[in-house]
């Protein structure tokens, strides 16, 4: 059972993870099925449902203070259901690296005078990602599809936190477009045959959502040839919080590479 004060639900891996990262892990009182860091933490906090499908009854009967929420993961109508009952709906929507310095931000403004451990460890994430974020690009600029699914092909667009995460060491996805601040744009379909797959110096294949594995490598590669193809762990690349800064080294890593 929670302690007396705030009753936190998170709709989104990444924000469980910081919620507990920030030492809040004891007033969790929901998550969806995907938060799964850490594993020991959330072992006996309620699952409601999916980020896109939550059980709006169950979570209701769970009595939130506040719910975790964000743009790209959680649906609009979701949201709009859970002001008839949530006190208050943390909105969240990082689209870079640099932008998780506002999110911590943000959470110490609405849980610090909850717990004093909160500005403590906020600070050592803001100096630990400052650290990465300086560090800068780790080899030469590549164009680069990071794919997120398959049958269809699915990547990013440029103003995704993916895409910025990329960014920051010199790696431009293609197709040039930018998706907008929600919706499916932010998340195109690739035509097999498209002119722009020539110019495709690197594809990653990410772990997330879709699983790819060795074995759809050579998928990839037919669908640029020239490319150098590599699987990646998407949850370092697409999970702001407390697991950027790690991110951005193991991009640098790659990059290098």
């Amino acid at each position: 059972m929670s302690p007396p004060g705030p009753r936190i639900a998170s709709l989104v891996p990444s924000l469980t993870e910081l919620v507990v990262a920030l030492g809040l892990g004891a007033r969790l009182v929901a998550r969806t099925g995907f938060c799964i860091h850490p594993a020991e933490a959330l072992a006996a906090v309620p699952k409601v449902g999916g980020t896109k499908d939550v059980n709006l009854a169950k979570l209701r009967r769970l009595a939130p203070t506040h719910v975790l929420v964000n743009v790209d993961e959680n649906r609009r109508e979701t949201v709009e259901a859970l002001r008839a009952f949530v006190p208050e709906i943390v909105v969240t929507h990082p689209c870079g690296p640099a932008d998780n310095l506002a999110l911590l931000d943000q959470f110490e403004a609405v849980f610090g005078a909850v717990e004093p451990v909160v500005a403590v460890r906020a600070a050592a994430l803001r100096d630990e990602l400052g650290a990465a974020l300086a560090a800068g690009p780790a080899g030469p600029a590549q164009r680069v599809l990071y794919l997120i699914w398959r049958a269809p092909w699915m990547t990013v667009a440029r103003d995704t936190y993916i895409a910025g995460m990329l960014a920051s060491v010199g790696w431009q996805t293609l197709p040039a477009v930018d998706g907008g601040p929600s919706g499916a744009a932010r998340y195109p379909v690739v035509e097999p045959g498209a002119p722009w797959l020539a110019e495709v110096d690197r594809v990653l294949l990410s772990s997330e959502p879709y699983r790819f594995d060795a074995g759809h490598v050579a998928e990839a590669q037919a669908l640029c040839p020239g490319a150098r193809v590599q699987r990646v762990d998407g949850e370092l690349l697409s999970w702001y919080g407390p697991r950027a800064a790690t991110g951005l080294r193991y991009l640098r890593r790659l990059a290098a590479g």
